[in-house]
């Protein structure tokens, strides 16, 4: 299984690049995973909401030349089903079985999606209702992918 991740804004800060390096290491035993950054658009403080509409549809432009035609794509939003790891781990391994060899994640910036990506995507998901640092949403990600090929494959993950 190939998997990209679509991520708007570079990470900055030490530790998230740690943390993502780690999971992708750890990742490479299971899947080949390549994550792409794409531009954020810096939102001023007190932009009206047409500004912000803007800035996600520039945002949202940017991320769908990136998304592989057969490609099938979740979506990270709040607004998306939640599930919990297994069943997260589940939905992996039915797309593996599905002949879905290829996975695209969405995740966005500060502004969450533009309608354009929310309506390419095949499925969105929600890992909370709670809101996140889109590097800390990257960082969660790659976790619980990790988290769901030890699922998949049996093996224990906490000793």
């Amino acid at each position: 299984m190939k998997i990209d991740i679509i991520c708007v804004g570079k990470l900055k800060e030490k530790y998230w690049i740690n943390a993502c390096a780690e999971y992708t290491k750890r990742l490479s035993k299971y899947s080949k995973i390549n994550i792409k950054e794409v531009p954020d658009q810096k939102t001023p403080h007190g932009a009206s909401q047409a500004l912000e509409l803007q800035i996600k549809d520039n945002e949202g432009k940017t991320i769908l030349r990136h998304i592989r035609v057969n490609s099938h794509v979740i979506a990270l939003a709040i607004e998306g089903k939640e599930c919990n790891s297994e069943e997260f781990a589940s939905k992996l391994e039915g797309l593996s079985i599905n002949g879905k060899s290829h996975i695209t994640f969405v995740i966005g910036g500060s502004l969450g999606l533009s309608k354009e990506v929310i309506a390419r995507a095949n499925e969105s998901i929600s890992f909370s209702k709670m809101t996140f640092p889109h590097q800390l949403m990257r960082v969660i990600l790659l976790e619980q992918v990790y988290r769901s090929f030890r699922i998949i494959k049996n093996e224990p993950y906490h000793k």
